[in-house]
């Protein structure tokens, strides 16, 4: 369920860790709660990942640690004004964080001091401050989120049950994410009967289905031979994704000179890529 929906967003940051039950799958707690959302009566599966728990707190530290730097500038600058009365600093000092999500300003003291101009003026001091009651909700839902479905019957589908189809369906997630890249121009292609809509998926899911195929095929045979092959970074992998093996094939082409067939661009560490995949790829290329 998308947190966007304040149903579930609620249940996210209020439920206490405490009513979450240990899962049989490792580094995961879980809830069930009965649900009729759009008028269809569910059952939501309230999951917290420790893995993806730390993960998200990490980021949110980042976060904060960002914005506090942004807060402390806006206060610097803030503290180098001179002001003609303590109402007009004081005001100042309110409205300085008002649009940040997670700080505030406290400690706020009006400083008596004399202005440039011979005339008494003020100035604003201060102290950055993360607001708590901001916080503590993101805290909460790190880790979080939740999973829906209308059957309701548990002896066909238990709360473990839900979470174990949810795990095992990732992979075709992150699959059906890599289609739809603008690298594959599927999100420009617009459709408006069903029956195209539904040729559509079809096809996206046999290729899914082959880009699945090519990446096991991939690793079995690295992990077979022991070998390793260089990923985005550089850096040896013995699990690379087939989706960057692509892009280290692109602007390879096929030249038919007087009738004899040439690859172009086919470089050595093309050819030793080719040696991980079956005959049939390789022949494709025209190596022997």
């Amino acid at each position: 369920m998308p947190l966007t929906i304040k149903t579930a967003k609620k249940l996210v940051r209020e439920t206490d860790s405490g009513e979450l039950a240990l899962s049989q799958q490792p580094g995961y707690r879980y809830k069930e709660v009965k649900s009729n959302y759009g008028g269809v009566e569910q059952r939501w599966l309230l999951v917290e990942s420790q893995k993806r728990r730390d993960a998200d707190l990490k980021k949110l530290e980042t976060k904060l640690k960002k914005q506090e730097l942004e807060c402390q500038k806006k206060l610097k600058a803030l503290s180098q004004k001179e002001f003609a009365c303590p109402e007009d600093a004081r005001r100042e000092a309110r409205r300085l964080l008002k649009k940040s999500k997670f700080h505030q300003l406290s400690h706020i003291k009006i400083q008596k001091i004399e202005a440039k101009t011979g005339e008494t003026g003020y100035k604003v001091t201060g102290k950055i401050e993360v607001d708590e009651e901001k916080v503590n909700p993101e805290r909460q839902q790190a880790g979080r989120f939740v999973l829906a479905t209308n059957v309701l019957d548990v002896t066909k589908l238990s709360s473990e049950g839900m979470l174990r189809e949810y795990k095992n369906q990732q992979q075709v997630e992150r699959g059906f994410g890599f289609l739809k890249d603008p690298l594959f121009l599927t999100d420009s292609v617009f459709l408006k009967s069903p029956e195209r809509i539904e040729v559509l998926g079809c096809i996206m899911g046999l290729c899914l289905l082959v880009y699945t195929l090519a990446q096991r095929e991939l690793r079995q045979t690295l992990e077979r031979t022991k070998s390793q092959v260089k990923d985005q970074l550089g850096a040896l992998t013995a699990r690379p994704t087939i989706r960057w093996i692509f892009q280290c094939f692109q602007s390879i082409h096929c030249l038919v000179n007087d009738g004899v067939k040439q690859i172009t661009n086919l470089t050595e560490e093309r050819i030793s890529l080719l040696k991980f995949f079956p005959s049939a790829c390789q022949r494709y290329y025209l190596l022997p």
